[in-house]
């Protein structure tokens, strides 16, 4: 058998086991933006390495209220939704790496008034460029997906079965 002939077939997302995967990664954002708090003033960008750590701990927050809302509370968040909200929580790492790497790089072009407070002098175009796209990408992820999750509470939730 070839790998042409290998039928593909993939399971809708798990509520369950999406909510927990957002659940783990959101104690992980805030566990991640504690200990780097403890590094901040020893970067050469505290400012900026400061900006990573409210994004580690705030972005950390808002994916436990997320994971906390879909496994609690009825809902009609459906698992093409959940994957769009898994991949957010993914993009929102790279975003906030990219934060933390950017107590070193200096960059201005994504966070203009956070570089000019930190007298960031700006970085390589690679580096820019990097910080950019991770903020870009992650953004609208995160757009799309509390739409998502938006739209999923606004509907009305899957009726009760009748207990016996």
């Amino acid at each position: 058998m070839t790998a042409h002939e290998i039928p593909r077939y993939h399971a809708p997302m798990n509520l369950h086991s999406a909510g927990n995967q957002i659940l783990i990664h959101g104690l992980l954002f805030v566990g991640v933006g504690l200990l780097w708090g403890l590094v901040v003033p020893h970067t050469p960008y505290p400012r900026l390495a400061l900006g990573a750590h409210i994004q580690l701990v705030l972005s950390g927050l808002l994916f436990l209220i997320t994971a906390l809302l879909l496994l609690k509370l009825p809902h009609r968040v459906g698992s093409k939704s959940l994957l769009i909200i898994l991949t957010s929580v993914y993009l929102t790492w790279l975003m906030a790496l990219s934060e933390v790497a950017n107590a070193w790089w200096g960059t201005t072009h994504m966070l203009p008034i956070a570089a000019l407070q930190a007298n960031a002098p700006g970085a390589a175009p690679w580096q820019e460029t990097i910080v950019s796209l991770t903020h870009i990408s992650a953004g609208l992820a995160l757009i799309a997906a509390w739409t998502l999750l938006t739209i999923g509470f606004i509907k009305s939730p899957p009726p009760k079965s009748p207990s016996p």
